[in-house]
C-alpha cells in the first residue's frame, strides 16, 4: 500500500480553494489596502481589533455580542440549510423580547420559574410568528422571502408601542419597559455581562449539529437544500418541512430576544435588539458558513470579534469602526461571486505543473 504525501504547497492551495477561506483572506487584504490608502498602518489597526475584542477588557463584550449573533445565525441557518430564507428575524426576535418582558413583569411564579417561563414564552411567540410567514407561502402563495420580511415591520412596531406606552417605565425619558423584578434575570458569569444565555445558544448549536449530521431529518433538510425537486421525488413534503423549519427558526430568534431582555439592563428597550444588526450579521455568518453548523458558530464569533474590535480600533487609532463593516461587505461579495476566478486559476496552475 502506497501512501501519497501531500506537500505544503498543495495544502495551501487546497485551503485557498475554499470559498470561505478565500473570502475572509480577500476581505482582510482589501481592507489592508483601504487602510494603506488612508495613511493608516494595517498591522496596528488589525492588532487593535484583536486586542480590543479578545483581550481581558474585551472578551466579555465579544462573548455577549457573540451570544446574540450566534443565536440569530442559527435561527437563519436552519431554514437556509434547506434553501429557505427567513428575513423576518428582527420581528421574531423583538416579539420574543417583549413577550419575555411581559412575562417577567406579570408572572406570579417565583423568580427562577419566571425566568424559565419567560424564555419559553419568547420562544413560543417567535415560533408562532415565523410559522405565520410559512403559512403565507404554503396557503396563499406569498414567497417566504417576502412574507417573512413584511411581517417583521408590524412586529417591531407593536413592540415599540408597548415599550413606549402601556409598559413604559414611569418618569423615564427612554422608550423602555419597567425593570424586571428582583431575581428575574439570567445568571451571569462573575462580574461580566456574559450570561447563561451563551450556554443556551451553544446547546442550540450542538443540537443543530447533531440533527444535521446524525438524523434522517437532517438528511432531508440537506437534500432539500441541494435539490428540492429530487427531495420531493424522495418523499420529502416541502410545505410541512417549511413550516417545521420556520417554527424552529422563529423559536431561536425569540430565544435571542428573551435572552436580551433577561440580561443587562434587564428590561426591554425599544431598538436595543434591532439597532446592533444581530439579524443581518447572523444572516451574513450563516451565508459565509453555507449554513453548516460548526462553520456558523465560527463565523458568528468572527463577526462578533469584528464588531467589538472595531470599537476598540476606533478608540486607539484614527481608523473608523465602519472599516469592519466594509470587511463584512467584501467577504460577502467574494462569497456571492462563488469565487470562480481562484478556482479556475488554481486549476490552470495545477495543469501547468502537470505539463511540466
Amino acid at each position: 500500500m502506497t501512501l501519497t504525501r501531500i506537500s505544503p504547497a498543495s495544502r495551501i492551495s487546497g485551503a485557498l480553494r475554499s470559498p470561505i477561506t478565500f473570502s475572509v483572506l480577500a476581505g482582510l487584504v482589501i481592507g489592508a489596502l483601504f487602510l494603506v490608502g488612508t495613511g493608516a498602518d494595517p498591522l496596528t489597526a488589525y492588532s487593535a481589533v484583536l486586542t480590543g475584542s479578545l483581550g481581558a477588557d474585551g472578551i466579555g463584550s465579544t462573548l455577549s455580542t457573540g451570544t446574540s449573533v450566534l443565536g440569530m445565525a442559527l435561527a437563519l441557518a436552519i431554514p437556509l440549510r434547506a434553501g429557505l430564507i427567513n428575513l423576518g428575524g428582527d420581528g421574531q426576535m423583538v416579539l420574543g423580547g417583549i413577550t419575555a418582558a411581559v412575562t417577567g413583569l406579570y408572572s406570579p411564579l417565583p423568580a427562577p420559574l419566571t425566568v424559565v417561563l419567560a424564555l419559553l414564552a419568547g420562544m413560543a411567540v417567535g415560533a408562532a410568528y415565523a410559522a405565520l410567514a410559512a403559512l403565507c407561502e404554503n396557503r396563499l402563495g406569498v414567497p417566504l422571502l417576502v412574507s417573512s420580511l413584511l411581517l417583521s415591520y408590524p412586529a417591531v412596531s407593536l413592540a415599540s408601542y408597548l415599550a413606549r406606552y402601556p409598559l413604559k417605565e414611569p418618569g423615564s425619558s427612554l422608550p423602555q419597559t419597567r425593570a424586571m423584578p428582583d431575581g428575574v434575570a439570567l445568571p451571569a458569569f462573575g462580574d461580566s455581562t456574559v450570561t447563561v444565555g451563551l450556554v443556551l445558544v451553544v446547546l442550540a448549536a450542538a443540537a443543530y449539529w447533531f440533527t444535521d449530521k446524525r438524523t434522517a431529518f437532517g438528511y432531508e433538510i440537506r437534500m432539500t437544500g441541494l435539490n428540492s425537486r429530487f427531495a420531493a421525488y424522495a418523499g420529502v413534503e416541502r410545505q410541512g418541512l417549511t413550516l417545521k423549519l420556520m417554527s424552529v427558526s422563529g423559536a431561536l430568534a425569540g430565544l435571542v430576544g428573551a435572552i436580551g431582555v433577561l440580561s443587562f439592563p434587564y428590561r426591554f428597550v425599544d431598538g436595543s435588539l434591532t439597532a446592533p444588526g444581530y439579524t443581518w450579521t447572523g444572516l451574513t455568518a450563516a451565508l459565509l458558513a453555507a449554513a453548516a453548523p460548526l462553520g456558523t458558530v465560527v463565523a458568528s464569533f468572527f463577526f462578533a470579534v469584528l464588531a467589538v474590535g472595531g470599537l476598540a480600533m476606533e478608540r486607539t487609532t484614527e481608523v473608523p469602526r465602519e472599516l469592519t463593516q466594509v470587511l463584512q461587505a467584501i467577504v460577502i461579495v467574494f462569497l456571492a461571486a462563488r469565487l470562480r476566478f481562484p478556482t479556475k486559476w488554481f486549476s490552470r496552475r495545477t495543469q501547468e505543473s502537470g505539463a511540466v
